[in-house]
């Protein structure tokens, strides 16, 4: 990356949400010319005309790599290890454990505005690190530097973040359900349409937790 003054300035905006959503149909491109963040999803007919428009611009389009799931779920690990109230933490861990991740992650935070607050903060300043460390080895001319300066990486909890382990060697969530499991399986019958009920509604309440 060099810094030339009259050369073209980026929309940062849109840069940082390029290089944060990282959907496998979507691709990103920095106009070399303009700045501009042009963006095309592959299921958007409508997004043939941006598509041609970068084929035949060659070295105009600089592709952007956004920055992927397991990198995004690592900013998430290292942040929950930075969580000093117990039973939040408690929480996250198990938001985090399993398919939807993400999606509890921020359902369980929104009870905690001053954390959720603080993880916006933190998972910012990951993002522009990790959009430094892209542009820096690469030979892009821009009219002016990122706007959020020279950003500090967080500082690493003394202890990694380690998700307890059940009796029998299972995450949190296998543990919980196996658990849940051995509850219905010792219910009366009778009891169980009361339950399944119960469920269903919790299901339908929080739908991220069945994602």
């Amino acid at each position: 990356m060099r810094i030339v003054s009259g050369a073209p300035v980026p929309d940062w905006a849109a840069l940082e949400t390029a290089f944060e959503h990282n959907a496998p149909d979507t691709h990103s491109y920095l106009d070399l010319q303009t700045g501009q963040v042009i963006t095309v999803v592959d299921s958007r007919p409508e997004d043939e005309e941006k598509r041609q428009m970068v084929r035949r611009g060659g070295s105009r389009f600089v592709h952007l790599d956004p920055a992927s799931s397991r990198e995004q779920y690592r900013w998430m690990e290292r942040f929950v290890a930075s969580v000093e109230d117990p039973t939040l933490k408690e929480r996250l861990i198990l938001a985090i454990d399993g398919k939807g991740a993400f999606r509890r992650f921020k359902d369980v935070l929104l009870s905690y505005p001053v954390e959720r607050d603080r993880w916006f903060s933190y998972r910012a300043n990951l993002l522009h690190i990790y959009i430094d460390g892209w542009l820096e080895p690469r030979d892009i001319v821009l009219g002016e530097a990122p706007p959020w300066g020279d950003p500090e990486p967080p500082a690493e909890p003394d202890v990694p973040l380690q998700k307890p382990l059940g009796d029998r060697g299972e995450g949190p969530t296998e543990a919980l359900r196996r658990q849940a499991r051995e509850i219905i399986d010792r219910m009366p019958a009778l009891e169980l349409p009361a339950a399944v009920a119960y469920l269903l509604f919790l299901n339908e309440r929080m739908p991220s937790v069945s994602e």
